[in-house]
């Protein structure tokens, strides 16, 4: 990103030198944060891929435009190139299973890279507007990928549903942005011979990184409490409310809100019918996305051992389903206007109270 390879006429010193390293330092530590976080779980490979990336890229312009080591501009383009398709691969393992072999999956995303290299060898001019195609392309993927709300991601937990979406919208948002910047980039130094490109890529190359690294980072941890996507204004159907019906049941027979990991997929394979038909029912039917559906239930069932058994918040976070308790204390506030200990005080202790569906 940000890979523009026309010459400044003189190198200048980088607007805030060091910050391209520090930047990457950052980067390397939350690398090695989301890491450790997920070690006990599947990671998502494309995400560390991307923050990785993310590292290299900032070495690399800091190399390049606060010290003038040309060589790196040979690289640069290249390993630009890699990142949509990184972003693309970590949004893609959120929302649906791959049925092509990784080797396949692997060839695919190092399309654009093989295209950057066949470029620098017979179109160098071209460089520019191709990277500016790659990361457009992948940014209207992504977001077509997006379309179904927080609903698409039905491989993540529910639980993280809705922040990961917000996430992956601001990671496609800061492929537009670099897009953006190297047509600016790419009109200064034909019309203005790079006058404002320096302080231009010192910025916004470095934040760009960074969104792209903490939007990968909080994607794949997927945890975080859900708020409402707008629902599709459809009538209710027989067929959402028989839909409906047996979810509820599941819900309420075997307590599968209970499982912290429980996410769409999952939810649709326990009840035999498909991912898709569950979310437009409850969407259609209720106003509210799979996520906050699951989460009523989680919290109707949290008022209650709230209200009749003296667990401690921290004890009844965990045993309806929740994993953090900022998570926890927002979806509660959201269902009932008040805190954990707010609700405890005010039913003192004294009857069980419910929180409808």
């Amino acid at each position: 990103m940000m890979a523009i390879h026309s010459p400044l006429r003189s190198y200048q010193a980088m607007l805030f030198i060091p910050l391209p390293f520090v930047v990457a330092l950052l980067l390397l530590i939350l690398f090695v944060t989301v890491l450790r976080r997920d070690e006990e779980a599947q990671p998502n490979r494309p995400f560390l891929a991307l923050i990785l990336f993310a590292v290299l890229q900032s070495v690399l312009a800091g190399l390049r435009w606060g010290y003038g080591v040309q060589a790196v501009g040979v690289i640069m383009p290249v390993t630009a190139a890699m990142v949509p398709p990184l972003a693309y691969a970590g949004v893609s393992r959120l929302v649906r299973t791959s049925r092509r072999p990784l080797p396949t999956r692997i060839a695919l995303h190092a399309v654009p890279a093989a295209v950057i290299l066949l470029l620098m060898v017979f179109r160098r001019d071209a460089i520019d507007l191709a990277l500016v195609f790659v990361f457009v392309g992948y940014a209207l993927a992504i977001l077509l990928l997006m379309r179904p709300g927080a609903d698409a991601l039905r491989l993540a937990p529910f639980e993280g549903a809705v922040p990961a979406y917000r996430a992956i919208i601001f990671a496609a948002a800061a492929l537009c942005l670099s897009a953006s910047v190297d047509i600016f980039v790419f009109f200064d130094f034909t019309w203005a011979h790079g006058e404002h490109a320096l302080t231009l890529i010192s910025i916004s190359n470095l934040a760009v990184l960074v969104i792209l690294g903490i939007a990968a980072a909080a994607a794949s941890r997927s945890r975080a409490p859900a708020e409402t996507v707008e629902a599709v204004l459809k009538s209710e159907t027989t067929e959402d409310k028989e839909t409906i019906a047996t979810v509820d049941a599941l819900m309420e027979a075997k307590k599968l809100y209970r499982d912290a990991n429980l996410n769409l997929d999952r939810l649709a394979r326990k009840a035999g019918i498909p991912t898709r038909q569950i979310s437009a029912a409850i969407n259609r039917a209720m106003d509210k996305n799979v996520s906050q559906y699951v989460n009523d239930y989680r919290i109707g069932e949290a008022c209650r051992l709230l209200a009749a058994s003296q667990k401690s918040v921290t004890e009844v976070m965990f045993e309806v389903g929740f994993q953090t308790k900022s998570n926890f204390n927002r979806e509660f506030r959201r269902v009932t206007d008040m805190t954990p200990l707010a609700w405890r005080e005010r039913k003192g202790g004294s009857g069980v109270s419910s929180v409808s569906s």
